[in-house]
């Protein structure tokens, strides 16, 4: 038989850390693509992630 694997249970603390600036709009912006080509705007177009949550935009160059 396999081996029994226990699996850590995550306090609320740990699941909802960080979470609380991005409801607020303090959202922690990092580059992911820096230089991006749109094709129907024919313009250059930065990525933007938020490091904390996982929300993307994009911004126009």
């Amino acid at each position: 038989m396999g081996d029994v694997i226990r699996f850590k249970k995550k306090t609320p603390w740990q699941k909802h850390k960080g979470k609380s600036l991005c409801r607020e709009g303090f959202h922690k912006w990092v580059v992911v693509t820096e230089r991006k080509f749109d094709v129907k705007r024919g313009k250059l177009v930065t990525e933007y992630r938020c490091q904390r949550c996982g929300r993307s935009k994009t911004r126009l160059l």
